[in-house]
């Protein structure tokens, strides 16, 4: 795949893959140790322009495209899984609706910032009872004059605490089910407004991951994100965009654990001979290459085909479905080529393991993705 890519994505490559290794690698371990969130490196990502990658330049975007951005997501998730998913909820799951539905001012207002990294967003969709089932939202948004008054909460929301601001959805016309829910773009400091607590994860750890609490919310009418009731397909368009970018996450991650893997192999000697001498680890070698290939190959294509504006709905979930759990094998071999040293803290391969569980749950579990796929594939209608 490489081969067909232009000129500036292979920029964009080395001038990414430089940065992580320079300024994220060193500091991945401790990130994951201290639960730290790396606001420097976050606002050093906006000065470089990777944060706005896919986005015209008259937006505060690089003038890319989405294949570049998978590019960036891959070589940082490749150091930092902590990193890669403050960048994907920032960019992929906040910046990308603004872009694809704000007005001219909202774009303004919103999105130059953001892709500057002066601000940080985030996106609420999930509920301690919508998850899966997004269309299940209790949160309420009622018109008020000039007002929206927004009533509810959000939960598991990456970046949620820390956020300047957040894209939620919510019901706008309860009795139209899916087809009354609306999205909305609410600022930090608005009254009615705060975070909750910050969850204990099990990987991930430099990402807050937060509740969102909405009491008698006031926004502004002009902070509504497109039009009145269009939210749902609003954001099945952005976990669209989303689950491109989360398997791109799951590649890096894959990709990180195999090299450390290959590393270790050609220096770690056992009865008189490195163990890459060993078939048993050169096949267990063989599959994961295999595997990350392939994944690169479904991920970059998915990616292409939302650069194209052609249909990539079913592309993505595959992308997402195989990639993620692609991602899982190979880190299970990187743990188990390793022996008992991939099962301490000193190896990184412990860290990647832990960190790439999420990405079968994030933006649509797994099981939803198969829901999808198959949808697609025999033209069932959801119901």
């Amino acid at each position: 795949m490489d081969s067909q890519m232009t000129d500036e994505h292979l920029l964009i490559r080395q001038m990414v893959r430089d940065f992580a290794e320079k300024e994220i690698a060193p500091r991945a371990e401790e990130i994951d140790a201290t639960d730290e969130f790396p606001a420097d490196l976050f606002r050093r990502m906006g000065e470089l322009g990777i944060l706005g990658i896919p986005f015209p330049e008259a937006e505060g975007g690089s003038g890319g495209d989405y294949i570049g951005l998978i590019i960036a997501m891959e070589e940082i998730a490749r150091v930092s899984g902590s990193v890669a998913i403050i960048f994907d909820a920032h960019t992929s799951l906040c910046c990308e609706p603004i872009s694809l539905f704000g007005t001219p001012e909202q774009k303004r207002k919103y999105l130059l910032p953001l892709a500057h990294g002066e601000k940080i967003g985030a996106f609420g969709l999930t509920e301690p009872q919508a998850g899966s089932d997004a269309g299940a939202t209790l949160t309420r948004a009622v018109r008020d004059g000039d007002e929206w008054v927004i009533n509810g909460r959000k939960i598991f929301i990456t970046n949620g605490s820390l956020a300047d601001m957040v894209i939620i959805t919510a019901k706008t016309d309860p009795d139209k089910g899916t087809a009354g829910i609306s999205s909305f773009i609410v600022e930090k400091g608005t009254p009615g407004f705060q975070p909750g607590r910050n969850e204990k994860k099990m990987g991930l750890k430099g990402s807050v991951t937060s509740e969102l609490l909405f009491e008698n919310c006031r926004i502004p009418a002009g902070n509504l994100l497109g039009r009145e009731n269009e939210g749902f397909k609003q954001f099945l368009a952005t976990l669209d965009a989303g689950r491109v970018a989360i398997a791109a996450m799951a590649l890096g991650l894959a990709q990180g654990a195999f090299d450390k893997s290959v590393a270790y192999a050609k220096e770690r000697v056992q009865f008189n001979r490195p163990i890459a001498q060993f078939q048993a680890i050169q096949w267990m070698i063989a599959e994961m290459a295999t595997e990350i290939e392939a994944a690169r190959l479904m991920v970059n294509r998915a990616g292409m085909l939302k650069d194209h504006g052609e249909p990539f709905t079913k592309e993505a979930s595959m992308a997402k479905l195989f990639a993620t759990e692609m991602s899982e094998r190979v880190c299970h071999k990187a743990i188990q080529i390793h022996g008992g040293y991939g099962y301490i803290r000193d190896y990184a391969v412990e860290r990647m393991y832990r960190d790439q569980r999420l990405c079968a749950i994030g933006e649509g579990t797994n099981e939803i993705q198969r829901l999808v796929i198959a949808r697609q594939v025999l033209g069932i209608e959801k119901g």
